[in-house]
């Protein structure tokens, strides 16, 4: 093995060195002599046979001890120094070696040559004068002093050297080595050569010494001449012949133990190895220490800028570095280090031209981008182009030591630039052709999109909601198969679709605006029938713009279902340009102008200014409280932030579950400030743990300066089984019980009470997003009406007479006019409002009113007036229309939109023509008025709607034509400020009227955007705020309230009689439409048959009944007077018709329904007389009756209004699920109600006459 041989060579070299200080007596050392032709250059020749080398190689067999010159020619100083000391041999020095048996031996090797004076090239003269043949077969050697040999550096330099004596300065031969150089020799015959050997050979064999022929240089051997060797051997007795290789290290060993084996006869016969053989183990043994030496330099040496000193030093303990230069010696291991740097550098230089090349597209992508510039160039020419570019610098570099490969920027990795002259490559060439061809494909793969998208324009197959499968056939031609990919025109066409969906969807609902009077004349509500649906699309059907979304009827029908909803439930959030609501808009406007009276019409702010933020206290027992917070940290994101209605809010939670006067369970620390309490229950213990919770809160906080805890808003919750979500869903008669005590608990906290019933409030394992959005709703709609709420004592009740008149006109107003705008048009709004808001004649109202109101000083008749101008939107107008005392109307509109006139129009359908009505409108640019066909037809249209309205019209400019601040003036509206000032007492009479008709109507959804006629019906609060316990109440009449008497209803009613009636005025002048609940069961008290009290469950309302009405004319309808306001209305009934159905048990599915059969009596009253009606009312009524004198609407007045009037008593009262009004004789009508409540209560003729009485009079 190559490292036991190596291991070998160390051991015997280590016995040398030992064997200078101690002899071992018991290991032999032989005397060896090596001898051969010798003499000057005539008889050798120009070189030697080998004998120096042959020694070397076996003395010092190590590469880098070995040497190749030894010369013979020596000076005279030289001769005569201690290495040669004046003999003709050479001491070698001692070596140790192990033999086949396994012995050791040592043996003293001797060279035997012919030193020539450099002077004379003769031999130098010795001590012995003998010729060499001679000399050289002697047995005896002797010379004083004489030190080992090296090399022929060594002489004159023997200091330098280590100095080794002959031992005792004689030797004994034991054997002799006879060299024969076998290889073709410069200036020598080798026959002459064996006529040497023959003759030495004869003085030698005469000594009876061991001889072995050894063969020198072999690796260079002519075979010839070994073959004459051997022949010659063969002649002689008992000749070993070794054939030999110095340089090569072959068979120099067996050689000398040949010899050994000789001498010593006892060791057996030697095994002589062939040179061929030899020479291919010694080529294995040198490979496979290269291969391991290799291997290590590529472990050890990774950059190519490592030194041969620093990896040499670090590879000096390695065993593979140790045998490679044993064997090949350090020039070659160095050779072998360079040659791996030198690879290692060429591989860095690949990496970084691909480097370079791999950036070169980007560089040229970035500079030439653009075909046009290069297209015609030369390669160089484009380089050239490069270098004037701006960005040249950071994206090359110019080097000024070429080549790149030998510059430091090499090795500047930090540096990506490219080296310019990379591009003088033939690669880099490749890369721009490849480039200007890719410029040329992107160029035509532009152009073909744009035909493709062109195409997709213009093509008339092309229409939203097509499939791509259909439309391909015809779209898709050769050219566009072969330069689009599929993704590529999928992608345009998807979003070609897209585009055109949207536009689309934009013009249907264009179009559901233009048909506003449809929707608002079909009286639609929160679930349209079909037959309303029907309707809808009968008359949309003909439109191009219906007919483009055909292939996407569920998404049209959404958007229909959309609109109604809008149209039910018009707030800013459903607006369809929510959330460019003109309301938003106007609310930012007053607080530019008024930042200290609209404070939160500039922010979003509630309470504490943090809108983005909700403190939300969960308060709930056994549970509820932490699940229910739990639940709803499972919705929100990773940062406890939740989206609601577009908007991102922060919600923070904090359940309650103990002892709220415990620090722990406290609702207010140093670092929460609660906006809003949810209260949960589940049981009567839960409901009392609430009850008795929120007294201890509000008793706490009594005293106090700052009570914001006891005014936090409160709603309360009924918890359902786990995974119920409805009323219907739990069933029995206690979740009815429950929800009972829970809206008297609500009552008596005066907080909002979340029915199971309704959808999305219920509570299960999984709660969904909607449940959490309508809880987190009612916390901010009831934070958003504390913040205008007044925190002071409630005044005692007023009777709606008088509070209609204190409120509905502000102590500092004389007049209130409404100014409505169109959401979505186009002109400048801040323009239109710059001269009404000018702080000249504008200031803010008072604070205890809310709303986008301003207060204008004008001059009319030479008077001034204070007039409050209320400022929204045609959606949010629908509900003052006569909820509120309103004394004229300003209808904006734009002139270059048919939606926003046809709005106006279905807004002045309702209104009566004894308000004025002044027509504005307004258009962008003056040429747009003058020059646009469409706007000029509109405002012809204008002028003709105001002529037979005889209201007033003008048209103003805002937008890109007009200025800030308006090119109009108030003093355009003077006629009409002044006609509202005449028309200011019929216009207040008539409204005190109808109010108080209104307050005894129970045939009317008080939440209808169309009022019913002023028949005498039970009045209906607004909200579940109204639910307040009132103090008892004595028989008598409240005369210094407007003369209603009040009725004293039994103690046994499960509520009273609410006594705040100022409160309800207040929510007829601001109502906010209810969520869609249904209808719940009825109780009627049955010990006061003449008074009709009726509880609204829906609502928690108080009917209380009214003897003051309109007097009755000769062309009296009461359906003339029907009142607007924010959701569905019922058309009037006939002399019979159902008021509505009530679900008597909800487990049985079986439904009462409540007929109307009143009919009105010649006095205008329905349960009374008029001499209850106070004194100015009478005075007015005998004036209107004596003028024969009845409002009408403007829908009456006008040919252009009313166009779908036709469908108000066309269809059923309600949505699909509810029985709508059919045609009964009356017989038939009272017949079925007996049955019906016979069957269903068994109740006897005193309840048959309260639901008499309840009855709504028919035309």
């Amino acid at each position: 093995l190559p490292l036991s041989t190596f291991g070998a060579w160390q051991d015997e070299c280590l016995c040398t060195m030992m064997m200078a200080k101690k002899q071992d007596s018991r290991m032999p050392i032989y005397n060896l002599v090596v001898v051969g032709l010798s003499g000057t250059e005539k008889e050798k020749g120009q070189c030697g046979v080998g004998k120096s080398c042959l020694c070397n190689r076996f003395v010092r067999p190590s590469a880098d001890d070995f040497h190749l010159d030894h010369t013979s020619v020596l000076s005279t100083s030289d001769f005569g120094g201690r290495v040669v000391n004046n003999d003709h041999f050479l001491f070698w020095g001692e070596v140790g070696r192990v033999l086949e048996d396994g012995a050791d031996c040592r043996m003293h090797v001797v060279e035997q040559t012919e030193f020539i004076d450099d002077q004379t090239f003769q031999p130098h003269r010795s001590t012995a004068l003998q010729p060499y043949i001679k000399r050289a077969a002697s047995t005896k050697l002797a010379s004083a002093e004489k030190l080992m040999y090296f090399c022929t550096d060594q002489l004159g330099l023997e200091q330098d050297f280590e100095q080794k004596q002959m031992p005792e300065g004689k030797l004994q031969v034991d054997g002799f080595l006879l060299c024969v150089d076998v290889s073709r020799g410069m200036n020598r015959n080798f026959d002459d050569q064996m006529k040497f050997v023959t003759n030495l050979y004869n003085h030698l064999s005469k000594t009876k010494k061991p001889i072995v022929l050894v063969l020198t240089k072999c690796d260079e051997g002519v075979e010839r001449y070994i073959k004459d060797s051997h022949t010659f051997a063969i002649t002689k007795k008992n000749l070993q012949v070794v054939e030999t290789s110095a340089r090569s290290n072959v068979n120099v060993d067996l050689a000398f133990l040949t010899l050994i084996q000789l001498i010593d006869k006892g060791r057996g016969k030697p095994k002589i190895i062939p040179y061929f053989e030899a020479l291919k183990h010694q080529s294995q043994l040198i490979a496979s220490a290269k291969d391991r030496y290799e291997w290590l330099v590529n472990h050890i040496v990774k950059n190519h800028n490592e030194t041969w000193p620093n990896v040499s030093r670090r590879m000096q303990t390695s065993p593979e570095y140790k045998e490679y230069v044993f064997l090949e010696g350090t020039g070659k291991a160095k050779k072998l280090f360079q040659q791996h740097i030198h690879r290692l550098k060429q591989e860095h230089i690949e990496r970084r031209r691909k480097a370079y090349l791999s950036a070169l597209p980007l560089a040229l992508s970035s500079l030439v981008s653009e075909l046009d510039e290069i297209e015609h160039l030369s390669w160089s020419g484009v380089q050239k182009v490069l270098e004037s570019k701006k960005d040249f610098d950071h994206w090359f570099v110019v080097l000024d030591d070429a080549p790149w490969e030998d510059t430091p920027h090499l090795d500047n990795m930090e540096d990506e630039r490219i080296p310019f002259d990379v591009l003088d490559t033939t690669a880099a060439e490749i890369i721009f052709d490849a480039h200007l061809e890719h410029l040329r494909n992107e160029c035509k793969r532009a152009q073909m999109r744009h035909e493709f998208k062109a195409k997709l324009a213009s093509s008339p197959f092309v229409t939203p909601g097509k499939p791509w499968e259909e439309a391909r056939s015809f779209i898709m031609n050769e050219d566009f198969y072969q330069w689009l990919e599929e993704p590529e025109y999928l992608d345009i066409y998807n979003r070609h679709q897209k585009a055109i969906i949207d536009k689309a969807k934009e013009d249907f609902q264009e179009l559901l605006l233009e048909y506003s009077e449809l929707f608002y004349e079909l009286e639609v509500d929160a679930k349209p029938s079909k037959e309303k649906m029907g309707a809808i699309q009968e008359v949309l059907g003909e439109e191009q713009r219906f007919k483009a979304l055909q292939k996407l009827q569920a998404e049209r029908d959404a958007l229909v279902l959309k609109h109604i909803h809008f149209v039910y439930h018009p707030t800013k959030e459903t607006c369809p340009n929510c959330p460019h609501c003109v309301d938003n808009k106007i609310e930012q406007i007053l607080a530019s102008c008024f930042p200290a009276q609209y404070p939160s019409f500039g922010k979003s702010n509630m309470f504490d200014g943090k809108v983005d933020r909700i403190n939300l206290v969960i308060l709930g027992k056994d549970g509820l409280a932490r699940e229910l917070a739990n639940e709803i940290r499972a919705l929100c994101t990773n940062d406890d932030h939740y989206m609601l209605e577009g908007r991102m809010y922060e919600l923070v939670l904090r359940p309650i579950e103990g002892n709220v006067r415990l620090p722990v369970n406290s609702f207010h620390t140093s670092t929460f400030i609660p906006h809003g309490c949810l209260c949960l229950y589940n049981s009567k213990e839960s409901l009392s743990y609430v009850v008795e919770s929120i007294e201890k809160l509000r008793e706490s906080t009594l005293g106090r300066r700052e009570n914001h805890i006891a005014q936090l808003p409160l709603s309360l919750l009924l918890v359902t089984k786990r995974g119920v979500g409805g009323l219907g869903d739990i069933g029995g008669e206690t979740a009815q019980a429950l929800i009972s005590q829970g809206q008297q608990v609500a009552i008596k906290l005066q907080c909002n009470y979340l029915e199971p019933a309704s959808p999305g409030t219920g509570y299960g394992r999984n709660v969904n997003e909607k449940q959490i959005n309508q809880v987190l709703k009612v916390l901010l709609e009831t934070r958003r009406t504390s913040t205008f709420r007044s925190c002071s004592p409630p005044a005692p009740p007023l009777p709606p007479c008088i509070r209609e008149l204190q409120q509905d006109q502000s102590p500092e107003a004389e007049l209130r006019i409404v100014m409505c705008l169109m959401c979505g048009d186009s002109y400048d709004v801040d323009q239109l409002l710059a001269p009404f808001l000018h702080p000249q004649h504008c200031k803010p109202t008072s604070p205890q009113t809310s709303g986008t109101s301003v207060l204008l000083e004008q001059t009319i008749g030479g008077h001034k007036h204070t007039i409050e101008l209320s400022l929204m939107s045609y959606h949010a107008s629908f509900a003052t229309r006569k909820s509120r005392l309103v004394h004229g109307y300003i209808a904006v509109y734009s002139a270059s939109r048919k939606a926003s006139f046809e709005t106006l129009c279905a807004f002045l359908c309702e209104v009566q023509d004894i308000v004025p009505v002044q027509l504005l409108a307004v258009g962008e640019t003056r040429s747009e008025l003058l020059d646009s066909e469409f706007a000029h037809e509109l405002l012809v249209q204008g002028e003709e709607l105001a002529r037979e309205l005889e209201g007033r019209f003008c048209s103003i400019i805002c937008g890109a034509g007009g200025v800030v601040g308006g090119l109009h003036k108030l003093d355009l509206l003077e006629h009409f400020f002044t006609e509202v000032l005449e028309k200011r007492t019929i216009v207040e009479a008539s409204h005190m009227y109808e109010n108080v008709a209104e307050a005894s109507s129970t045939n009317e959804n008080v939440y209808s955007p169309h009022c019913g006629s002023p028949s005498p019906v039970t009045m209906l609060l607004d909200s579940e705020e109204d639910m307040e316990a009132s103090p008892p109440y004595h028989d008598g009449t409240l005369t210094s309230h407007g003369g209603f008497k009040l009725p004293d209803l039994d103690s046994g009613d499960t509520f009273s009689v609410i006594s705040d009636l100022s409160t309800f005025e207040n929510k007829l002048n601001n109502k906010v439409p209810p969520q869609v609940r249904p209808k719940p069961s009825v109780t009627f008290d049955l010990r006061k048959p003449n008074f009709n009290p009726y509880v609204d469950a829906v609502s928690h309302r108080r009917s209380l009944t009214s003897n003051v009405t309109w007097p009755l004319g000769g062309d009296y309808d009461p359906s003339d007077y029907a009142e607007p306001m924010d959701a569905v209305s019922k058309p009037r009934p006939s002399y019979e018709d159902s008021i509505y159905s009530v679900p008597h048990d909800s487990t049985q599915g079986k439904i009462i329904t409540i007929r109307n059969s009143n009919r009105i009596h010649s006095n205008g009253g329905g349960n009374g007389s008029d001499s209850e009606g106070d004194g100015s009312s009478l005075e007015r009524r005998r004036k209107f009756s004596a003028a024969r004198v009845k409002p009408r609407l403007y829908r009456d007045r006008s040919k252009r209004l009313g166009k779908f009037s036709n469908f108000r008593t066309s269809f059923s009262i309600g949505s699909d699920d509810e029985i709508g009004t059919l045609t009964r004789s009356k017989d038939d009508d009272v017949s079925g109600l007996k049955a019906d409540i016979l069957s269903e209560e068994g109740e006897d003729p005193k309840k048959r006459n309260i639901l008499k009485s309840l009855r709504r009079p028919g035309k």
